[in-house]
């Protein structure tokens, strides 16, 4: 009687073990809080991007979804929490271009493109030359011409990280140097222009827009093959002589290990919010371009331009 007893206590235990591991699986997915981790400062264009879509995305996560900044290191720091984080979907990070060129560029860590499963983008920008309404140098080719005659300081989002390779290539398309000054993020390069500490930036249009219309700053102009839609007043510095395109995508992903049926809940929830109407109210009225992409096609571009950063990177002399 007792070995009946003991046997049928042994087999409630499993029934009981197993519906717990099915509470906690992949097919409840999310029954917990989810984390966004962003890896570069508050304010910057990744920042002020993700957390309007996350809110946007926010009645999909029943049990709440918020974003973190982890920063350092031109995004590395995040990247690299968000890329060994556990693979169960909880932990979203916000990966940018700076996946593919930092590790090129010998500063991504044990960050690298393969290890990630993309989920979604919803933007693409180019850089934009920018200075302080009160600068000297009214044009590109002013700037350009004052920086073979003495040191001009250009601040940037991280050695290796997308508007540091903006500028290398627009000093070597111009056969000129600047002095590279690196900073967090987006953010605080723009708070050092506004101070007057850094002579220049680049970064993407819509994080200097607001400056720009208040009359503290003046894009001289922008990194791309055809003028911004956002901008048309605004040449391309391919206009004025110098064949320089280059720009930044943002996106999300997960650990490549994560369940398909989390990734595509995510990828579906994203992909919704990017084509809502508040998250595209959002970004038109802070002039961020919409590009959108869903997985797969993310993937592809990922893969594509870790290629194209490989070679450019060589081309630039910067990797270790």
């Amino acid at each position: 009687m007792r070995k009946k007893i003991l046997a049928a206590i042994m087999v409630t235990a499993a029934i009981l073990a197993t519906a717990g591991c099915a509470g906690n699986s992949a097919s409840n997915y999310p029954n917990k809080p989810v984390t966004v981790v962003c890896p570069f400062a508050a304010g910057g264009g990744n920042d002020t991007i993700v957390r309007a879509l996350v809110d946007c995305a926010k009645d999909k996560f029943p049990k709440g979804i918020a974003v973190e900044n982890r920063t350092g290191s031109g995004g590395t720091v995040g990247m690299s929490y968000g890329q060994n984080a556990k693979a169960d979907g909880y932990t979203v990070t916000n990966i940018a271009v700076e996946l593919v060129t930092l590790p090129n560029a010998g500063t991504g860590g044990d960050v690298y493109y393969d290890k990630w499963t993309p989920i979604m983008s919803p933007n693409y920008s180019c850089s934009v030359i920018t200075v302080r309404a009160d600068s000297p140098y009214q044009t590109l080719d002013d700037l350009l011409k004052a920086s073979k005659e003495k040191d001009l300081q250009a601040g940037n989002s991280g050695v290796g990280a997308i508007w540091h390779l903006a500028n290398v290539a627009l000093e070597q398309a111009a056969d000129t140097k600047f002095v590279h000054v690196p900073f967090e993020g987006g953010a605080p390069m723009i708070t050092s222009l506004l101070g007057g500490h850094i002579d220049f930036i680049s970064c993407s249009y819509a994080e200097v827009y607001p400056h720009v219309q208040s009359g503290d700053f003046r894009v001289l102009a922008a990194l791309n093959d055809t003028r911004m839609e956002e901008a048309p007043d605004i040449p391309t510095a391919k206009e004025l002589g110098y064949d320089v395109s280059i720009g930044a995508w943002r996106g999300l992903g997960v650990p490549k290990d994560t369940p398909d049926e989390v990734v595509k809940y995510l990828e579906d929830a994203f992909m919704e919010a990017a084509k809502s109407e508040k998250f595209t109210e959002f970004m038109n009225n802070a002039m961020y371009p919409i590009v959108i992409k869903n997985s797969e096609e993310f993937g592809k571009q990922i893969a594509a331009e870790n290629t194209m950063y490989k070679e450019l990177i060589e081309k630039m002399d910067l990797a270790n």
